[in-house]
């Protein structure tokens, strides 16, 4: 889609949104004044604009896609959203609980009572259901097994026997095989007689009779090949494959670096399992993307926005604690050199610059670094030479910036000196900022952490305190 479709869409949802709450806070404002009346008059309370607003609001729900509902839902209030997901028609409940994000989904979980959540859950296929197991209760997912065939069984148990960041939990069953000994016109004639085909379609999968992989057929070639001739002859032998327990991280790159729509997934003995297809790994992108920004800020899960007060508190409590340690640290830093602050005051307005500059500099470096973890462009053999490159880097910065402060303060306060000190504390910070920026998430990875678990919260302290002791100490013994 172009940049003026995706506008253009995102202007649409809001649009819907905005409708969508507009008919809520109508509604309620009749039915609020139905509740003020002493004696309720039957006619009121089976007002005509109530049930127009009621029904006009049902039939905006049952026209949306589920994703789009899901986002409607994630930004209602708890009580409004609640409302909004009974009016979901029961055969979208399981389509929309895919779509919504964790946080939300459980408190749609929660107000579903047993017999709804099984209903629902017998609505998706095996890959989609293994989604949703994590969240669903025990009794819930005995009596979907109980109740699917025998192969769809089968398929579950094996989706959520993969880890969740391995390809085999992005697995899609519903893949169509065909014989490379077949004409082309017996496949298109078999193709027919399906309602549909599976979603991103873009190609089908040769395999033999113990069903292993030999090749695919581009829905493309079948279109423009003669009909007589047999697939063998016009399949590709040349194709990505994918196994079970490759990391998902790892065939997102292969989707993007190859431009694959869909991509098979064979076990060791290129036995064909199932595939990859390009909207799953879209969502599995979507999801790291936005676990790394949580974890970068210190979040250690999504937050519903509407959470209870005491559920955000508990997401969020752990990195302020730190924080909280780290900037007593950094107050006590500041406190061993009260005498020398008390005898230059200047130096008490020019601290923050340092310890500023210094964790943007750092967080910059940690983004950098996170990415190329995520990526695999780091290896050990190129970390000395990525931490010298980002020394260079803060170097050269820090003669510049250094510079430009160290000149701005002797602007405001005449003082060489002054200005040196700061120009030399900038350059030394910006180094210590390089090297943690460096150094904090390559060592999360080596002790089997997310790189990005509190980075950002670390870095900003570590450079605060850094650069306070770098300043305060440089001012000491040059200044005073």
């Amino acid at each position: 889609m172009t940049e003026k479709e995706n506008n253009e869409d995102s202007e649409k949802l809001q649009a819907q949104l905005q409708r969508v709450i507009a008919l809520l806070s109508k509604y309620k404002l009749l039915q609020g004044f139905v509740n003020l009346q002493d004696e309720i008059d039957e006619a009121l309370a089976d007002s005509s604009i109530q049930k127009e607003s009621l029904d006009e609001l049902r039939q905006l729900i049952d026209k949306l896609h589920p994703a789009d509902i899901a986002h409607i839902l994630e930004a209602l209030p708890l009580d409004d959203r609640l409302f909004i997901w009974g009016m979901v028609k029961p055969e979208n409940d399981g389509e929309v609980l895919l779509e919504a994000s964790d946080a939300v989904r459980e408190t749609l979980i929660t107000d579903m009572g047993l017999h709804e959540l099984v209903a629902a859950a017998e609505q998706l296929d095996a890959d989609e259901i293994a989604d949703l197991a994590p969240d669903l209760p025990q009794d819930v997912m005995e009596d979907v097994f109980r109740s699917l065939p025998i192969a769809e069984r089968e398929q579950l148990r094996a989706a959520m026997s993969y880890p969740e960041d391995s390809v085999g939990a992005l697995m899609d069953f519903d893949v169509i095989t065909v014989r490379e000994d077949v004409r082309l016109e017996v496949v298109l004639r078999y193709l027919r007689r399906l309602e549909e085909l599976p979603d991103h379609t873009d190609q089908l999968f040769v395999v033999d009779r113990g069903e292993h992989l030999k090749g695919v057929l581009l829905i493309s070639k079948i279109l423009v090949s003669d009909p007589e001739v047999r697939v063998g002859d016009v399949m590709s032998k040349e194709m990505i494959t994918l196994h079970p327990g490759d990391n998902a991280q790892d065939a997102a790159y292969a989707f993007e670096r190859y431009d694959l729509v869909s991509a098979s997934i064979v076990d060791k003995d290129r036995k064909l399992l199932g595939r990859v297809t390009v909207d799953a790994v879209i969502d599995f992108i979507r999801e790291k993307t936005e676990s790394e920004a949580l974890s970068l800020a210190g979040l250690r899960e999504e937050e519903d926005l509407f959470a209870p007060v005491l559920k955000s508190v508990q997401n969020r409590w752990v990195w302020l604690a730190i924080n909280l340690v780290t900037a007593f640290v950094a107050s006590r830093v500041i406190g061993l050199f009260e005498d020398s602050i008390e005898k230059l005051v200047a130096l008490a307005a020019l601290m923050p610059i340092i310890a500023g500059i210094g964790g943007n500099s750092g967080n910059q470096t940690i983004t950098m670094i996170v990415r190329a973890l995520a990526l695999g462009q780091i290896n050990s053999g190129g970390a000395w030479k990525l931490i010298r490159k980002e020394v260079g880097v803060s170097i050269v910065n820090g003669l510049i910036w250094g510079a430009v402060v160290g000149l701005f303060t002797f602007a405001i306060y005449q003082n060489v000196e002054l200005g040196l000190v700061m120009m030399l504390a900038m350059l030394l910070n910006l180094l210590l900022a390089a090297l943690l920026g460096v150094l904090i998430p390559m060592t999360l990875r080596k002790l089997g952490r997310d790189p990005a678990l509190g980075s950002s919260v670390m870095i900003t302290a570590v450079t605060d305190s850094g650069g306070f002791f770098i300043f305060l100490s440089l001012a000491t013994l040059f200044l005073l």
